[in-house]
């Protein structure tokens, strides 16, 4: 075995003006000893908060299949030639994470429906043709975890943001019949994706808690309260709530946030992120891999594990 695969790809993305593929492939191959796996990884910016190679890796280890799921740190500026260097050097696909889901949305030259529909893209396979094929799993994953955790899908829901994964749960909570409302910061992006999905209502960022007392879900799809971003007053927001209703962050850095904590407290149906990664990622790895993951309690006590 060469030098480490990580820290090999994160050099060749951050130098990928100034080395030529042919040489970057190899450079990547020799990391591996000569040989590549089946490659595939999560694409962001930063990285240091995703859990998907502890995901991913684990699946791989536990079904004895050779191959490499690797942190890929790209760039906005970069994303697009970054793509294109990925398929040279032989990787199968990659999640996108923030900030790139609408950019890979933009980059792919087929879509799913549901793709197609929220705008975003969080899963990208690679077709040895070029072809680069988009697909949205986020909302999937974010409505199996829900229905995991006893939570009605069919009712009256908040979500705070408008991107690439707001999207995606907007488009899949609309499709099993929910009644959607949104809130951002950013009335401009609200706007528009209230404007892209049909029946999509939205609410003044400022004004959003008080729309509480008449919705059975509120969806945290923003930043806050992630490890080293801003946070919220959530205390006085959730005193506005229902007592029947159900919280869920999609954050899983730290696991429990300063919204479920405070959402808890309260006595409310709290649910975590951590689900939402597994179910999301399953796409994704049946398609690189070969394999239909399982999402099971060894699952998420693996990624427990590797949250510390």
């Amino acid at each position: 075995m060469g030098s480490d695969p990580d820290a090999v790809i994160a050099d060749i993305l951050a130098q990928m003006d100034r080395e030529r593929p042919d040489s970057a492939r190899l450079r990547l191959t020799e990391s591996f000893g000569g040989t590549l796996p089946r490659l595939a990884g999560v694409v962001g910016w930063p990285l240091d908060h995703s859990l998907s190679p502890a995901l991913h890796n684990g699946w791989l280890r536990r079904y004895h299949i050779s191959g490499r799921y690797l942190k890929l740190p790209l760039s906005p500026e970069n994303f697009k030639a970054g793509i294109k260097l990925l398929q040279h050097l032989g990787f199968r696909g990659v999640n996108v994470t923030i900030p790139h889901k609408e950019d890979a949305f933009q980059i792919a030259t087929r879509l799913t429906e549901i793709a197609r529909r929220c705008g975003s893209a969080n899963t990208l396979v690679f077709g040895d043709d070029g072809e680069i094929f988009g697909d949205s799993t986020d909302g999937t994953g974010f409505c199996e975890n829900l229905r995991a955790h006893g939570v009605a899908l069919h009712g009256r829901a908040l979500i705070l943001g408008a991107g690439g994964a707001a999207r995606a749960i907007c488009a899949a909570l609309m499709e099993k019949g929910s009644d959607v409302s949104i809130a951002n910061r950013s009335v401009t992006r609200a706007k528009a994706l209230s404007a892209q999905l049909h029946g999509l209502r939205h609410v003044s960022w400022d004004d959003w808690p008080s729309h509480l007392g008449a919705v059975d879900l509120l969806v945290n799809t923003t930043s806050l309260g992630m490890q080293g971003a801003a946070d919220y007053d959530w205390e006085s927001a959730l005193s506005k709530a229902r007592d029947d209703l159900s919280v869920a962050d999609i954050v899983y850095v730290p696991l429990e946030t300063s919204l479920l904590r405070q959402a808890r407290r309260r006595g409310l149906r709290t649910v975590d992120g951590l689900g939402m990664l597994i179910e999301q990622a399953r796409v994704g790895f049946r398609t690189w891999f070969g394999k239909d993951p399982q999402a099971d309690d060894a699952t998420r006590r693996a990624l427990l594990g590797a949250l510390g």
